[in-house]
């Protein structure tokens, strides 16, 4: 599929499906590269849905890398096991060191 045809959600999972393993990225980052700057709360209805997209969606977080889309996991703590396994360091909900571990697609991609 052409990336002008797919439809704003599934130009959202493309990216998602690239963030390395053992990094995260936010919300709006991949509004930004997708060029929709206002669209964090979009991305993050998309990655609501993604769950049978196989869309790494564990690793999309907010700004200040809070793990505010864990309630979308099945499990209490299913988004942080995920990311600690990875090796990513998290407390209190948030991920430490976010800049160690912070992708940008913008200037990844």
């Amino acid at each position: 599929m052409k990336p002008e045809t797919l439809n704003f959600f599934e130009k959202v999972y493309q990216v998602a499906k690239q963030i390395p393993y053992g990094r995260v990225t936010s919300y709006g980052a991949i509004g930004n590269y997708l060029g929709a700057p206002r669209s964090a709360r979009m991305v993050g209805y998309a990655m609501n849905g993604s769950v049978s997209k196989n869309v790494p969606a564990h690793r999309v977080v907010n700004k200040k890398g809070l793990l505010t889309g864990k309630q979308h996991f099945k499990g209490t703590n299913l988004m942080q096991q995920l990311l600690e396994s990875e090796g990513i360091t998290v407390i209190d909900n948030q991920i430490q060191h976010l800049d160690k571990v912070y992708w940008d697609p913008t200037k990844e991609l």
